[in-house]
């Protein structure tokens, strides 16, 4: 045989071992429902970059690192220029783009740094910008001062930007609403007059009234209604005034609630009490109540669902594991805490493989490490994405709290 052809086998049989290793890639795709993305170099952290699942794409909460995983230099404009970059990136890879965007989740070292991070957040999105939730949070890399989690479409799918009738659009970049298919995102909702943007101020009750009142605006112009709503997270400023929040949130859902994460952090004016961000779908919904640990029925709450399925996704509530045998111990809460949200997964009828995106709320920057060695002990591969943030709890003694979204 000569060299040429000895040369043109062996790239035959290169060229078969590529296409093998990428029919067994989709296959683990199409049995999981999710395709991890993965763009730049590879972290050693138990999160993937961006998840593609059910005709949409979940990327990580991005912080302003460069190729080696450091932070920039530089103030929190460029620190959000460098983070919506690196969303940027990742959504290149995964067939979509900035303009794809249909939400984002920006956390702020210093809330007081909010009017910098518009200056160069609204650059990259100039006109219908995707729907915003920005809280006070702290972040896991000491040097961070911003960090921006996102949902987008992939390329040509459907993204509709939704007003209210006689609503201004808002003063910051961002959306009230964005409606993709049968699904609505809804931005983080504040104590705002949406005809005039002004202020509504009040106890909390007044607050989180307004906030749902604005939502059913929203919800109605997208041709639906609060019973739509799948799951909810909530931000309030003080734990005190969480079963003022509770006594009026409850009102708009009477039967089957949606999931809901509540946790205490700083909001963007120091006005505001609350902010609640939504998302709802068109079409049934069936809520999930766990199981209790020893299998019997557990007790459904008024306030919040374990989880609810629309569709073929899984909306999960915010989970905590915090018990007089694990106080103080961050691993052991968090074991006890995938231990519960997986009777839940299992209840309805998903499991850990179908988890495509998260949140990880924990108390202490510090416990970040303890965390992720017994999140590990779940997820040993194709992670979903994921932010982690420092915020308070509303649960005494609690550590971390989880909620995840799940697609077959």
């Amino acid at each position: 045989m000569t060299a040429c052809k000895k040369r043109g086998t062996g790239m035959r049989k290169l060229a078969m071992a590529v296409l093998v290793i990428l029919a067994v890639a989709l296959i683990s795709g199409a049995q999981t429902g999710k395709q991890v993305i993965q763009a730049g170099p590879k972290l050693n952290y138990p999160f993937s970059p961006a998840i593609k699942a059910g005709n949409l794409i979940y990327a990580s909460g991005m912080l302003a690192t460069d190729a080696a995983g450091k932070i920039v230099p530089g103030d929190v404009k460029a620190q959000t220029r460098r983070v919506v970059e690196n969303l940027g990136e990742i959504l290149k890879a995964g067939g979509s783009s900035l303009q794809n965007v249909v939400a984002t989740n920006v956390y702020l070292k210093n809330v007081a740094d909010f009017p910098a991070m518009n200056e160069a957040y609204k650059d990259f999105w100039p006109k219908d910008p995707p729907v915003r939730t920005t809280v006070g949070a702290n972040l896991v890399m000491p040097e961070a001062l911003a960090e921006i989690s996102a949902v987008a479409v992939p390329n040509g799918g459907e993204r509709r930007v939704v007003l209210p009738s006689g609503w201004l659009k808002p003063a910051s970049p961002y959306s009230y609403g964005i409606m993709s298919g049968d699904t609505l995102f809804l931005a983080g909702l504040v104590s705002r007059n949406g005809k005039d943007n002004t202020i509504v101020e009040g106890d909390m009750a007044t607050q989180t009234r307004t906030v749902m009142d604005n939502a059913g605006e929203i919800l109605k112009a997208a041709g639906m209604t609060h019973e739509n709503v799948v799951s909810s997270r909530v931000f309030i400023r003080d734990a005190a005034y969480f079963g003022d929040m509770n006594a009026a949130y409850r009102i708009y859902f009477p039967k089957n609630p949606p999931a809901r994460a509540t946790v205490r952090c700083p909001l963007v004016d120091a006005k505001y009490l609350v902010e609640i961000t939504m998302l709802a779908v068109k079409g049934p919904r069936e809520a999930i109540t766990a199981p209790n640990a020893d299998g019997t029925p557990g007790q459904p709450s008024t306030i919040l669902s374990s989880a609810i399925k629309a569709g073929n996704r899984l909306y999960l509530s915010g989970s905590l594991g915090s018990t007089s045998a694990n106080k103080g111990d961050i691993k052991g809460q968090t074991r006890e805490t995938l231990i519960r949200i997986e009777r839940t997964l299992k209840a309805a009828g998903f499991g850990w493989e179908n988890v495509t995106d998260g949140i990880v709320y924990i108390t202490d920057v510090k416990n970040f490490a303890g965390m992720n060695e017994a999140y590990r002990e779940i997820f040993t591969k194709d992670f979903p994405a994921r932010a982690t943030v420092e915020t308070g709890l509303v649960v005494q003694d609690g550590l971390v709290e989880i909620m995840f979204t799940a697609v077959k």
